[in-house]
């Protein structure tokens, strides 16, 4: 005998639909915005790199005030020692970034019920 199949309810396509939409629009932009800081080269130098941080990322990183630290962070990311930063090295970037933010939401999901139980009288 065959379980009973169960049908999704009402609605959701539409929204499976949304959060594709929300990605692609979301990786859409991330390489948008290396394109334009890139200036259709076909890496970020030194000077498209400090300012693509500084206007884009000032956020949610802590640091991008200083010249010196985001010259230490390309340094970082420069896999291939060119000086310049690739869309692959790049995504190396953004994917630290997206983990620490994931991360960080997370740890805040899992402390704000013990914090409101606390606060409870």
């Amino acid at each position: 005998m065959k379980p009973p199949r169960h049908s999704a309810p009402l609605g959701t396509a539409f929204v499976d639909t949304l959060i594709v939409k929300e990605m692609e629009q979301a990786i859409t932009k991330i390489v948008e915005v290396y394109l334009k800081s890139a200036r259709g080269k076909d890496a970020l130098g030194d000077k498209q790199f400090q300012k693509l941080v500084k206007c884009q990322l000032g956020n949610i990183m802590t640091g991008t005030e200083s010249n010196e630290a985001i010259k230490e962070m390309r340094q970082g990311l420069d896999a291939n020692q060119d000086k310049n930063i690739s869309f692959t090295e790049y995504m190396t970037l953004v994917g630290y970034l997206a983990n620490a933010l994931s991360q960080q939401r997370t740890i805040g999901q899992e402390t704000a019920p013990a914090e409101e139980q606390e606060a409870a009288p």
